[in-house]
């Protein structure tokens, strides 16, 4: 029954991380040009706001829930804006392969930088309530041990997509010249603004 649950958060975990996003683009872009570690620390940093949504949904936490979906207007704001920053600094940055950069600070940055911009989605609680809501444990009546043994392994499935997609850009790295590299910096640095453009636009 448990294995069951576990199986359920891994694939559920896989397909929250999977599709192709700005935090997909991020953790490209930054594997390429600062090294592996750097971008499964990105990774790690999604995972973890992923597993947090989890917890909420699986738990039926829904003051919490309904508090974040409550700000939305300004989660979006906060994301859009940081989005844009982080694209922008993309497009204007050099694009040398320094994987020594991915220590200390760089990693810290770059795990916080983005749960900073997965928690601050409101559609990422919006997609655990749903799918939480549909196998029957986003209320409080729910099992715990489930419902934990669930949000397990979400975070797990999460992060083992986020260091699959680090791990095969790195192998692919070794394949690209530093003229391609600063190619992939300016298209990386643009996709992010416009998803920083389009989250602020859809404000209105």
């Amino acid at each position: 029954m448990m294995l069951s649950f576990f199986l359920k958060g891994l694939l559920i975990g896989i397909s929250i991380a999977a599709p192709v996003g700005p935090i997909g683009v991020l953790c490209i872009r930054r594997t390429l040009t600062q090294g592996r570690l750097v971008g499964m620390a990105s990774g790690l940093g999604a995972a973890t706001a992923d597993a947090m949504y989890g917890l909420v949904a699986g738990f039926g936490l829904t003051a919490v829930s309904d508090f974040l979906i409550g700000q939305q207007l300004w989660l979006q704001l906060i994301g859009g804006l940081f989005l844009c920053y982080l694209g922008v600094r993309t497009l204007l940055s050099k694009a040398n392969y320094s994987p020594s950069e991915s220590k200390g600070k760089s990693l810290l940055g770059a795990y916080s930088s983005v749960f900073l911009l997965t928690i601050t989605n409101p559609m990422t609680i919006l997609s655990f309530v749903a799918i939480f809501a549909g196998l029957g444990i986003s209320n409080p009546e729910a099992n715990i041990v489930s419902a934990m043994v669930l949000v397990v392994g979400v975070f797990i499935g999460s992060t083992l997509w986020w260091l699959t997609l680090s791990s095969g850009v790195h192998w692919f790295n070794k394949r690209i010249h530093s003229t391609n590299l600063t190619i992939i910096n300016r298209l990386s640095g643009f996709i992010i603004v416009i998803f920083g453009v389009l989250a602020l636009y859809g404000l209105r």
